[in-house]
């Protein structure tokens, strides 16, 4: 964490900026998520530590941190949300397209596949990945509606002779 606050530190002296109290709260803040965040998951986490910002100071510090890239932004199928991303360039989610749940992914193997990609003209520094499918638990319940209604539709047939 130490590391995360000297770079804001470094920019912001870097570009006289100024080193407001907000900003280091709103980092700390989105750096005790375990995980993907909303903007109004932050502004709650910052209530609960006594710690009030306006939601103009949340989007400016969040683009802010963005730029710096300490935060990654996903758009998933339910909406936006944020993840903390000091020094983690590479990232894979697996997204459900029926409930939205998200699941991180090793990135070990999609890694050595893209780093030998050859790209003219172009020099990577990281990789997002979002595989998108049907997760087990949606897949059960779609496989008992089916069942369900072949059953239904049977015992019509049935009923019917």
């Amino acid at each position: 964490m130490q590391q995360v606050r000297l770079s804001l530190t470094n920019y912001l002296e870097e570009n006289k900026l100024r080193k407001t109290p907000e900003r280091y709260a709103i980092l700390d803040a989105i750096f005790d998520f375990n995980g993907h965040f909303t903007l109004e998951e932050l502004e709650s986490k910052m209530e609960i530590k006594n710690f009030r910002v306006s939601r103009a100071t949340l989007y400016n510090a969040i683009k802010l941190f963005m730029k710096l890239r300490l935060v990654v932004r996903h758009n998933f199928q339910h909406g936006t949300k944020y993840e903390a991303s000091f020094r983690n360039d590479n990232h894979c989610h697996q997204i459900c397209t029926i409930c939205g749940k998200v699941k991180e992914l090793p990135v070990a193997a999609f890694a050595e596949c893209i780093e030998g990609i050859k790209l003219k003209r172009f020099h990577k520094n990281g990789f997002e990945l979002y595989i998108y499918g049907i997760c087990s638990t949606c897949q059960t319940k779609l496989t008992r509606k089916k069942t369900k209604i072949k059953k239904n539709t049977n015992k019509k047939h049935e009923l019917q002779r």
